[in-house]
């Protein structure tokens, strides 16, 4: 996970941890948690500064049993997202 300047711009901040699929969003109700619905451990996913709200919101109502430390670090990249235009949150697949 990591915040750029443009969508392959510079790397403005990045997260220290992995999302341990399985236990966190796999199987999640992608109509009830559309943008973290989104991410595929696969492939790449983009949150632009309209978009985060609504991630930061998903992750108020994410089930404690879901959550870690990598919700802490997936709230940080998104205010660093807010802190400036044309920052965009990465989500990077394997």
């Amino acid at each position: 996970m990591r915040v750029c300047r443009e969508i392959q711009g510079e790397v403005v901040a990045r997260a220290g941890c992995g999302l341990p699929w399985e236990t966190t969003l796999g199987g999640l109700d992608k109509a009830a948690f559309p943008m973290l619905g989104a991410l595929d451990p696969y492939g790449d996913a983009v949150f632009n500064h309209r978009q985060v709200p609504t991630l930061l919101a998903e992750l108020d109502r994410l089930p404690a049993e879901r959550g870690g430390e990598w919700v802490a670090e997936v709230r940080a990249l998104c205010e660093v997202a807010l802190q400036g235009v044309h920052r965009y949150l990465l989500f990077i697949g394997d």
